[in-house]
């Protein structure tokens, strides 16, 4: 899960439930952005056969290859131009050979190559490297006062001073303009590496998500805005996009002081297009801003999974398969997800009859179109009812908003009836509008807990909120309001295990716990159901815990699967889910492929084009972020070390080649941006001595360049440590 988030804190093993459909993938190097959908099965469900183990090193191998050629192309430019001005070159190494340990090394001409043992980057030892001259001319001073005239050719650290500092192929012989052209040509390496990956990728072609929505989050700024799922963005800020991407980093690194502006198209159920302009002002709870969506979703079906195990889906007539397509829902055309959304946020109590279009497994084969009986969705629950909290969230322009509702507002009453468990006012709301059109509604407002009494308008729901992180408010859809749902009992549900146990009203849940069984996973043996697996462990401490996400999770759950509840005063209760008779979750379970197209150069002088634009973006994308970690904008918190940069690319390699060169491409302008930061150690700082020796006409002085050095050293060490073990927190679940 995303750091930041408030309200839950969640363990989770690797084999929790069937199908985890709604991952984060961090696609900036360490930035959580806004959120593509991604999606694994959990379980045991790894088959351990030689394809598989193959796959795995492949893998393992691309990103071991392309991070050393990141590295190789670096040191490769300060060799080469330091060769090509007669510099002699001591040693060229890949890794570092600390203590003198190295893998293996081999000696061609004057260069010693090899390669080291610690995987941290690599080094070209060049005769007379030294940063200060001035100080290899006080040691040949005092070298010459130490020894007599004629004893002064036997010193060996005096001669390698004088070599150093007089041989003519000494990089400290070469004049000042030399000195910054070997220093910055791996950064210049670096740049040409990332626009001939990207020319590469984008003449094999790149998958790129379309920039649409799939999931917004309950509450937060897109949901705020009126955005929906299935909704287009077709311009930010008022330039046009196409690239998921393009969202993310307008918003995580762009200028969000005054909100950004979205124009939206938005397909109705009728197939009419609606076109939207929506202000949304970033929310600051993660380590970036972020708005609180998924990239879209197509009318198609995962292509590895079509639903998860244990939803209404798995039970369709007959079965759904990988790559079905949905072109119809009881007689309705659809084009698009949204419409896919709306209908079934419409008519979660009814089985639904899609028209699916097969396409045949043989190759050129046509594509048949069938119908599928698609089963309602009950909702599983606990027996236990929670406390209604306070409005979190107001949606623009929405009844509640006309109507004077306030975040801090608490729902009382609707029809001078009581509300219920507040998890099903949404469904009850929408059984009511099938009999009225209005519906008076009382909220609490203040510490004295004034009555407000409204009229709010009632209408068959277009869309339903999926509360995908911990701390997701629970929604009414139709009025355009987020509240909370308190983790304390309300109501026992008379007649269910939970009313046997002696619960009270008024018990605060602090503590959930899942014991998911063994034979969750289809890959355990036979005879092991009586094993429980580690179990996932939800915190809801603080006033901000929220009971809905749990709530979610209860649907995904499979069977035998047991739920023990931790309470305030220190007592267990361990229940199991139950299926609901009169109420129905609208999400069945299907699992559809993200929306995306293949961005392919139409030719030799388009890839160009597009791998310098990619370039270009990679660029600037991270001197914007090293800005807005200046600003507060973006939290340190945020940056990934080498093992999360490791995690990312074994992610873009598995995603195929093209995908992973972009990945090289960025990481590739990354660390030439990184480089050039004036810090000493870095080829920034030695280019910062060297502007100071060319400006004066003599190097700084000795005092001046140790301590410096020392200092840029003790930070980039600190920094490594810090990352790296912030990369450690988040593998563990910190």
């Amino acid at each position: 899960m995303p750091p930041g988030l408030r309200g839950a804190s969640v363990r989770v093993p690797s084999n929790f439930g069937e199908t985890i459909r709604a991952g984060y993938l961090d696609t900036s190097g360490g930035l959580p952005l806004d959120y593509p959908v991604i999606f694994a099965t959990a379980g045991n469900t790894y088959t351990q056969s030689l394809s598989s183990w193959l796959t795995f090193w492949y893998h393992v191998g691309l990103v071991l290859l392309g991070l050393n050629l990141v590295i190789l192309v670096h040191e490769l430019g300060h060799f080469l131009v330091a060769r090509w001005f007669g510099v002699k070159c001591e040693k060229f190494y890949i890794w570092f050979d600390i203590f003198g340990w190295r893998l293996f090394r081999f000696r061609k001409g004057e260069t010693e190559y090899g390669l080291g043992v610690l995987p941290l980057g690599g080094y070209v030892k060049m005769l007379g490297q030294e940063d200060n001259p001035a100080r290899l001319r006080e040691e040949i001073e005092r070298a010459k006062l130490r020894h007599p005239p004629g004893g002064m050719s036997q010193d060996p650290e005096l001669a390698a001073a004088e070599q150093a500092l007089y041989d003519p192929r000494s990089y400290l012989a070469q004049s000042v303009p030399r000195r910054m052209a070997i220093i910055s040509a791996g950064v210049t390496m670096n740049v040409v590496f990332a626009f001939v990956a990207g020319l590469i990728a984008y003449t094999l072609g790149v998958e790129q998500q379309s920039c649409s929505v799939g999931m917004v989050f309950p509450g937060e700024a897109a949901w705020r805005a009126g955005i929906r799922p299935g909704d287009v963005i077709q311009e930010i800020n008022g330039r046009p996009t196409k690239r998921f991407t393009d969202l993310q980093r307008a918003i995580s690194v762009g200028d969000i002081s005054e909100g950004i502006v979205l124009s939206v198209r938005r397909v109705t159920l009728e197939g009419k297009e609606e076109e939207l302009r929506l202000r949304v002002a970033p929310d600051r709870i993660r380590v970036a801003p972020t708005i609180g969506v998924t990239n879209g979703f197509s009318t198609r079906l995962h292509s590895q999974i079509a639903f998860t195990r244990q939803s209404s889906a798995a039970n369709a007539s007959p079965s759904l398969e990988p790559g079905d397509e949905i072109v119809a829902i009881e007689g309705h055309p659809v084009r698009s997800y949204g419409q896919i959304h709306t209908l079934l946020a419409r008519w979660p109590d009814r089985t639904l009859h899609l028209r699916v279009r097969r396409h045949g497994q043989a190759h050129g084969s046509e594509p048949a179109e069938i119908d599928v009986l698609l089963p309602p969705r009950k909702v599983r629950h606990l027996g236990l009812a929670m406390r209604l909290g306070p409005v979190v969230a107001v949606q623009e322009n929405s009844p509640a908003a006309q109507a004077g509702i306030q975040p801090g507002d608490i729902l009382e009453k609707i029809d001078d009836g009581p509300v219920g468990d507040p998890l099903k006012v949404a469904d009850y709301l929408r059984l009511l509008a099938q009999r009225k059109q209005a519906v008076d509604v009382t909220f609490l407002r203040g510490e004295e807990r004034k009555p407000i009494r409204v009229a709010l308008p009632l209408k068959e729901q277009e869309w339903f909120d999926s509360p995908v992180v911990p701390g997701s408010p629970n929604t009414i859809p139709i009025w355009g309001i987020a509240f909370r749902v308190i983790p304390e009992v309300a109501e026992v549900i008379p007649g269910t295990p939970a009313a046997e146990l002696n619960l009270h009203p008024g018990s605060r849940i602090m503590e959930i716990r899942f014991h998911v069984p063994e034979t969750a996973g289809s890959g355990a043996a036979p005879g092991r159901s009586g094993r429980q697996e580690t179990p996932v462990s939800i915190k809801l401490e603080g006033e901000s815990a929220d009971w809905t996400f749990v709530h979610s999770i209860l649907q995904d759950l499979p069977p035998g699967t047991k739920v023990e509840l931790r309470f305030a005063n220190q007592e267990t209760a361990i229940l199991e889910p139950l299926e609901a008779e009169d109420w129905y979750w609208p999400d069945r379970g299907l699992v559809f492929a993200p929306a995306s197209f293949l961005l392919r150069a139409g030719g030799f002088w388009e890839a160009i084009r597009l791998g310098a634009e990619e370039t270009w973006s990679s660029l600037t994308l991270i001197v914007r972020t090293l800005q807005k970690l200046g600003t507060g904008q973006v939290s340190p918190r945020g940056l990934a070390g080498p093992v999360g940069i490791a995690q990312i690319a074994y992610h873009y390699a598995s995603e195929g080649l093209a995908t992973f060169l972009i990945f090289l491409c960025l990481l590739s302008a990354n660390l030439a941006v990184l480089n050039f930061i004036p810090i000493p150690v870095l080829d920034g700082g030695h280019m910062l001595f060297l502007a100071y020796e060319g400006i004066r006409g003599k190097p700084p002085s000795e005092s001046v360049v140790t301590g410096l050095t020392f200092a840029g050293l003790i930070f980039l060490l600190a920094l490594m440590i810090w990352v790296t073990g912030m990369d450690v927190l988040r593998i563990f679940g910190g």
